[in-house]
């Protein structure tokens, strides 16, 4: 697979995820991942607003959780 088609992938992983869980404050989501998560953003920031600029390590969890359906299911729950 060309790099192209993988970067397009992820773009298009990522605009999901963005569309469905980019109301997500940082702070819940550093329950989720650890504090280390969207390290440098507030955790009132949402999703969406720093989804772009995450480090590899951060999108990578968002990335694994979101294709094997757990991402709704731990947001629920740390939210609930």
């Amino acid at each position: 697979m060309s790099k192209a088609g993988h970067d397009n992938r992820y773009r298009n992983q990522d605009d999901e995820i963005s569309h469905k869980h980019g109301n997500t404050l940082i702070g819940t989501l550093r329950k989720i991942y650890g504090q280390g998560f969207a390290a440098g953003y507030p955790p009132t920031e949402k999703l969406s607003d720093v989804l772009l600029h995450l480090n590899e390590t951060s999108l990578s969890q968002l990335r694994r959780d979101y294709k094997t359906g757990h991402l709704d299911h731990k947001i629920t729950n740390v939210s609930g």
